[in-house]
């Protein structure tokens, strides 16, 4: 009775294997794309007479979808992009869980530029996590702010909130004395809630309108963390601006091929700053977390030109009638499975013919389990109410 009540459970679990397969391991599709004001905005997608927030999303979504690597421009402070994967993202403790493509590149050399640091065109994003706790699908659970390194810092500031106002596109400029690429410095009017207030400046390196063109009202406000601005003037004049690198945390900070670019699940807080536990994510927001004008070079903008996950062959099963969830992980080198558990149970591990060939007690959070002497082939793992098939290759 045994094995063919497992025959039967097999059966509903056939597809798994092609399931696993078919992961893609890049963002899948874009839910919500809401810029700020800025030099790139209209042009990074190009936006063209008539379209919408709908159609304004979908082009985001051309641009970073799956390897295309074609960068959209997130503008001023608190702009912003949501995306998501085809599958949930696992947290697997003390590692990076998935990483975040920018246009970040090194400055060139400078005599008095910081050795110890790295900079260049580091414009970070600060990023968000959510986990889809109701099961619809869609962004609308809690986010959960990663907490870089720049979180705790005094200069940080929390709960900021930023008001820019629709220009009007036919004012007369006002240019910037002295400054033959900054042509009018009252174009985009902002306010924030501490008490500071200034202007997007428009220059001469892009014409069109720097306000996103197919939003509806007056004003664009935007809340979230404020870091620190990043730059520095490092000619004293005005002629040479580096934006420095953020140690660690904060998205399009470094080269896409430093590991830095990499992000951990495990840097998740609440809105009180509490650590959260979350077993995997399945939405990321970005958005641009400083608020600066660096001269010529204009306002800082966060560039986003893709993201991947790093654990694609993680497993994930959750039951329709049960808030209990565990991952896999299948590690190629150690031959380990991670298993990532949110209680204490136990986990046995059947062949395909029916026989037990492991039997062990998880425990709430990573779990590391030596599978070295399981044969190569599909086998079974099943918990109190769940089954699901993995393959050791």
């Amino acid at each position: 009775m045994e094995i063919k009540n497992l025959i039967v459970i097999l059966s509903c679990f056939a597809s798994s294997a092609s399931i696993m397969a078919q992961k893609n391991p890049y963002i899948e599709k874009v839910y919500d794309f809401a810029p700020a004001p800025g030099q790139f905005v209209n042009k990074l997608p190009e936006y063209e007479e008539g379209d919408t927030k709908t159609d304004m999303i979908r082009k985001a979504e051309e641009c970073i979808k799956n390897e295309n690597k074609v960068p959209i421009s997130l503008g001023a402070y608190g702009g912003y992009v949501i995306f998501g994967f085809d599958h949930p993202v696992a947290n697997v403790k003390g590692e990076y869980d998935f990483k975040i493509w920018g246009n970040a590149f090194a400055s060139a050399t400078n005599p008095n530029e910081e050795k110890t640091r790295f900079g260049g065109n580091c414009e970070p994003g600060i990023v968000m996590v959510s986990y889809d706790a109701n099961g619809n699908g869609l962004p609308d659970d809690e986010w959960y702010e990663l907490a870089g390194s720049e979180y705790n810092k005094p200069e940080t500031i929390k709960n900021y909130r930023l008001t820019y106002h629709k220009p009007d596109e036919n004012k007369v400029k006002e240019p910037m004395p002295g400054s033959p690429y900054i042509n009018d410095i009252t174009y985009i009017k902002w306010e924030s809630n501490q008490g500071d207030n200034g202007y997007v400046y428009r220059n001469t390196f892009h014409q069109q309108s720097y306000y996103p063109q197919w939003t509806e009202g007056e004003s664009l406000t935007f809340e979230g963390t404020k870091l620190a601005d990043n730059y520095v003037d490092e000619s004293g004049n005005g002629s040479y601006y580096v934006q420095y690198a953020y140690d660690w945390g904060y998205a399009d900070n470094f080269p896409n091929a430093d590991e830095r670019s990499g992000f951990n699940i495990e840097w998740a807080v609440d809105a009180s700053g509490n650590p959260v536990n979350l077993p995997s994510i399945h939405f990321v927001k970005v958005y641009t977390g400083v608020n600066q004008y660096c001269g010529w070079l204009g306002e800082t903008s966060t560039e986003i030109s893709g993201a991947e996950d790093l654990h694609v062959n993680i497993v994930t099963s959750i039951d329709n009638d049960s808030q209990q969830s565990f991952q896999l992980l299948k590690n190629p080198v150690t031959d380990n499975l991670a298993i990532i558990s949110d209680m204490q149970q136990t986990i046995n591990i059947y062949s395909l013919h029916g026989n037990k060939e492991m039997s062990f007690m998880l425990e709430s959070g990573t779990n590391n389990i030596s599978c070295s002497h399981l044969s190569q082939g599909i086998h079974i793992m099943k918990s109190q109410n769940k089954t699901i098939k993995f393959l050791k290759q």
